[in-house]
């Protein structure tokens, strides 16, 4: 067997304009020394970065750096999907980052330049064939984010997010790569599709205790990156630290990261026997502590920390259904996933809505604030007070929020014919618990403001769009929520 890897450079086209991005953001920055140039090339690489995740992707399956039928590089629909979602994301990121940025206690070539870093890694990622290449892209979406939480000048709440932060993603990625080196142990092959294939025709592999060690340590590495509990800790204190963009992103794009990565290996390589029991206690645990927990949050910031933490249950609990024999058939797996991938899409659009919200309720520079301090502020800012309302009871599940109602119904469906109506009923107790909190935030938002309250600024003009398209997007998927389901199935 040959062992020239070939290479495909239209299936790696996303990923030569995302790095093409970075580049370019550090070159503008160098050469023109104006910040809206810089900026204006971030945007500008972002948007040629989806572009290119649609043609690459409407045109087929493209695979390079193969070596045989293994390859390291697999460019296909959900592939196409992902790094369109992490470029759009960076996107909005950015424009919710103007107000940032012109205070002037964050360098903007610097910030323009990391985000860029972090979208390639995203990129990267969707597209990864072997165990490699995804810890490699998933370590390059997130090594950016430790600096860009703590680059606020200035600020010692951001400096301790930021180590927070570092400190935890280090262990995490040990444990990965631990994982991944027993798992090579075991199996002789990092491609995700050998290593399934090999469980496959050898279940007795299954009974090798380093087998149980080696899917062990890899899923609780990347239930990190997730913020699962009990592996979650890190989240609040670095979300609330961080300035509120980065903060939004790492909400967004960095968990969508660790569900990537996370499906990517339940779904090719790792044994359903072994992974199943874990990510259904993994699910029950994390909706149920973070859905608990956030009922006691007076700080905005730290409310959605919590809420992105019992929304991580949420998208784990469809692989849950892998823990029983019903939920292993074919439909059932494939309706699993589909899952999974439509509620990370619903959550993103929903959860990057409510922060852009908070972004435009807030002072330029300004953390996210208490709860109190959002009293009013649908009465003073009447349609960011809606957008605001509309992301909070789509998180929750209700209409109007059709897209968050979908996510769950979706999910519900997916354990009920995978046969875990156990999880199914866990599922929709927690939802009932998140109405307490998510309901209580928006019904404050309507509240008589306090007396001597200050008039809210007017958002940004960035913000204002980043809030527009952020809910747009949300009630359009919200009316045609199957066409996403369908799009995660394929």
């Amino acid at each position: 067997m040959s062992v020239v890897q070939s290479v495909d450079s239209v299936a790696l086209l996303p990923a030569y304009l995302a790095a093409g991005t970075a580049v370019l953001v550090l070159l503008t920055d160098l050469l023109v020394a104006r910040a809206a140039a810089t900026v204006a090339v971030a945007a500008a690489g972002s948007v040629a970065t989806v572009l290119g995740c649609a043609v690459v992707g409407a045109g087929g399956e493209r695979s390079t750096f193969c070596v045989g039928a293994d390859c390291s590089y697999v460019f296909g629909g959900r592939a196409a999907l992902v790094g369109a979602l992490f470029a759009l994301l960076t996107l909005g990121v950015l424009a919710l980052s103007g107000p940032l940025l012109r205070a002037g206690r964050s360098p903007v070539g610097e910030y323009c330049f990391l985000l860029a870093c972090s979208m390639t890694g995203g990129v990267v990622l969707g597209a990864a064939g072997d165990l490699i290449t995804l810890i490699v892209a998933l370590e390059t979406l997130t090594l950016p984010l430790y600096v860009l939480v703590g680059l606020r000048r200035g600020s010692l709440a951001s400096a301790e997010a930021a180590v927070t932060f570092f400190v935890v993603s280090v262990v995490a990625t040990t444990l990965t790569l631990l994982g991944a080196a027993l798992l090579y142990a075991v199996t002789g092959g990092l491609h995700l599709g050998r290593v399934g294939a090999l469980f496959a025709e050898h279940p007795d592999l299954l009974d090798v205790p380093l087998t149980t060690a080696a899917v062990a340590l890899v899923l609780l590495g990347l239930a990190f990156k997730v913020a699962a509990v009990p592996f979650h800790a890190w989240a609040p204190a670095t979300y609330d630290g961080a300035p509120l963009p980065v903060a939004a992103y790492l909400s967004t794009a960095s968990k969508l990261g660790g569900v990537v990565a996370l499906l990517a290996v339940v779904q090719r390589a790792l044994p359903a026997e072994v992974t199943g029991p874990v990510l259904a206690g993994l699910a029950v645990l994390t909706m149920t502590v973070g859905n608990l927990v956030a009922l006691r949050q007076r700080r905005a910031v730290r409310l959605l920390a919590w809420s992105s933490v019992a929304q991580a249950g949420y998208i784990l609990a469809p692989l849950g259904a892998l823990a029983l024999a019903a939920g292993r058939t074919a439909d059932a797996r494939a309706a699993a996933y589909a899952a999974a991938v439509a509620y990370a899409v619903f959550f993103v659009v929903l959860e990057l809505a409510a922060f852009a919200a908070l972004v435009a309720l807030r002072p330029a520079d300004a953390d996210g604030g208490t709860l109190v301090e959002l009293r009013g502020a649908a009465r003073r800012r009447p349609w960011v007070g809606a957008a605001f309302a509309l992301a909070l009871v789509g998180l929750a599940g209700l209409p109007p929020g059709l897209a968050g109602l979908f996510a769950k119904v979706t999910v519900v469906r997916a354990l009920l014919d995978g046969g875990a109506a156990w999880l199914a009923l866990v599922v929709a107790v927690n939802a009932v618990i998140g109405l307490a909190y998510y309901l209580r935030v928006a019904a404050l938002l309507y509240a008589p403001s306090a007396d001597g309250a200050p008039a809210s600024a007017r958002p940004a003009g960035t913000v204002a769009v980043a809030l527009a398209a952020a809910t747009g997007v949300a009630l359009v998927i919200g009316f045609a929520p199957q066409f996403v389901l369908d799009l995660a199935a394929r």
